[in-house]
């Protein structure tokens, strides 16, 4: 028989301690026509068949479903439920129970928490316990609203290798009378093989949470290091984070220029608006994080050191340093929902271990990609050289003998040909420069205004490319973005860009930046368009460029879509990104 979702519990939770059971402790088995011996021997093929049913399984949950039917079964109890005590003795971490449909228990709703009641009192004094009433027993503080009626009760204490993991309840014993000493002696012995299951469970539990948490941090160390883009690596540490933790999401923070911890990766079930959000420094939790500290909070929406917004929609939460080698490189955050349980020490050691191991990761592919960036560098003073003392020196030449020729022609379209042409050699003369310029900047060269970056990132585009995207600006590109908005948007146009050079084999590009869009709800947007004549985007093809532009844009409270292109009949792709200003 499967478990039902609902408390045979007494009471919504746990109080002070309950001990034996003197009042109610109900009678033995009565004379009958073999005698209590008789019926004694009878039940007993029952608790053998019992005890091999307990320890049949391995699954710690489907091992506590297994115990309370089986319990059930042997005392003829309509109700069974074991109430796990958690990590920290004040009340109950788990609650598994049998014998009430799916409906009454959605009706009762929360499940006891071990906190006031006849279930807390046997949380702080474990001893066992029968009851021929549970409303006569002082302990008792009544039942919730649509719970069943219960008289007889009998509880049990488990242990597993001398220390308390639950009790065993049993409640409302068949045919109206009272658990009985035999009840109670054999459920003494069931809990005593319960517990030594529930401990082959346990140790099973955590070899596979451990072998879990093993091959999360392989995924992330393959992830960081196959040399693809950054976001994707740290959208795979945050992925793994939250699924290995059983988190409500996972966030990934790096070190924010003012000395605070900026959120650069989320992976939630719904669209967050985290990404992009900086917190601050004087945040104690921020200079924790720094120092090399973890901090495990039992309710980030009330704990006074979350100082952002975010917090107030999570409970338990870890929030884990990216160190390795004493270097601190970001922040891990694993928050769970409000009112679910907290985090056990298994579950932060492992967390732990896990952040660790994606630090040193995420190290080794910094330092691969700045081995990869000095190459680039290196090459980029090479091309920059040839450019500079081949490319210009020759066009300048060529540019000198039509002018030359120019002179000495009497043919009036001729001089204007060759006139032209020496102009348009001029302009790509100036162009190659720019070219020169830009292959000379390194990255915290970076230009403040938005409409310079975006002139830079083209530039810089211009050289695989072999040729320059056009550019277009619509509005007060520079007063009206934001300073959010824009860095992201930057970073929107080199995907773009990028995904144009890397896959569409295109022949002209052009950017658009217009800050004069309104979106349907009335607010104010700027919107970047990346268009070319490029082969499009295949079926079937990897998108993961489109998704990125997307999740940055809904993280910004807008949106990423992309049609067709400058090409003949649509042929190529355009790429838009918008989002408020």
């Amino acid at each position: 028989m499967a478990a039902a979702s609902a408390s045979p519990a007494p009471d919504d939770g746990t109080g002070v301690p309950g001990r034996t059971a003197g009042s109610g402790s109900g009678p033995g088995p009565g004379p009958g026509s073999g005698g209590p011996d008789a019926e004694l021997a009878a039940r007993v093929p029952r608790l053998l068949e019992a005890m091999r049913s307990v320890g049949s399984g391995l699954e710690l949950h489907s091992t506590l479903d297994r115990i309370c039917e089986t319990a059930a079964d042997l005392t003829d109890a309509r109700y069974a439920a074991i109430g796990v005590v958690s990590e920290t003795a004040h009340g109950l971490a788990d609650f598994v129970f049998h014998g009430v449909d799916p409906g009454t228990a959605q009706r009762i709703g929360r499940l006891p928490d071990g906190h006031k009641g006849l279930l807390g009192a046997l949380v702080h004094d474990p001893d066992p316990v029968r009851l021929t009433n549970l409303a006569e027993d002082p302990r008792s503080c009544g039942f919730p609203a649509d719970h069943p009626p219960m008289r007889s009760f009998l509880g049990v204490p488990i242990t597993v290798q001398g220390e308390i993991f639950g009790n065993l309840y049993l409640a409302e014993k068949r045919g109206g009378g009272a658990f009985g000493d035999d009840d109670l002696n054999m459920v003494r012995v069931l809990a005593t093989e319960a517990g030594i299951a529930i401990g082959n469970a346990r140790l099973y539990e955590a070899a596979k949470q451990r072998e879990r948490w093993i091959d999360g941090s392989v995924a992330v160390t393959t992830a960081l290091l196959a040399g693809g883009d950054a976001e994707d690596a740290l959208q795979v540490v945050a992925e793994q984070a939250r699924r290995l933790s059983g988190s409500a999401a996972g966030i990934v923070l790096l070190p924010a220029e003012d000395g605070g911890l900026e959120i650069v990766a989320v992976a939630s079930e719904h669209p967050s608006k985290a990404l992009g959000v900086v917190v601050p420094p004087e945040s104690q939790v921020v200079a924790e994080l720094r120092e090399g500290e973890p901090v495990f909070v039992e309710d980030a929406a009330t704990d006074p050191r979350m100082l952002t917004d975010l917090a107030r929609a999570y409970g338990p939460a870890m929030l884990l340093p990216l160190q390795s080698g004493g270097r601190v490189v970001g922040a891990l955050v694993t928050p769970r929902g409000r009112g679910e349980r907290p985090f056990s020490e298994s579950e932060r050691t492992l967390a732990a271990q896990f952040a660790s191991q994606a630090a040193l990761a995420l190290m080794m592919a910094e330092a691969q990609r700045d081995r990869e960036r000095l190459a680039v560098y290196e090459d980029r003073d090479r091309i920059a050289r040839d450019l500079h003392d081949l490319v210009i020196q020759r066009l300048f030449a060529t540019g000198l003998m039509l002018e030359s020729a120019q002179r000495r022609s009497n043919v009036p379209e001729v001089q204007r040909g060759v006139g032209k042409a020496v102009d348009e050699l001029d302009i790509t003369i100036q162009e190659i420069r720019t070219a020169i310029f830009a292959l000379q900047q390194g990255p915290a060269e970076v230009p403040s205004g938005l409409r310079t970056r975006v002139l830079r990132e083209i530039n810089m585009a211009a050289v695989p490319l072999g040729f320059k995207p056009g550019h277009r600006f619509v509005g007060a590109v520079d007063t009206v973005v934001g300073e959010l908005t824009g860095k992201n948007l930057i970073a929107a146009l080199r995907e773009a860009l990028s995904n144009a050079f890397r896959h569409a084999g295109a022949s002209r590009i052009d950017v658009t930046v217009d800050a004069n869009v309104v979106l349907p709800d009335g607010r104010p947007a700027v919107r970047l368009s990346v268009a070319d004549d490029g082969v499009g985007i295949p079926e079937g093809g990897r998108r993961s460029g489109l998704r990125n532009l997307k999740r940055r844009a809904e993280s910004l409270g807008g949106a990423s879509w992309y049609g067709p292109g400058l090409g003949e009949n649509g042929g190529g792709t355009t790429v838009v990104w918008q989002v408020p200003h």
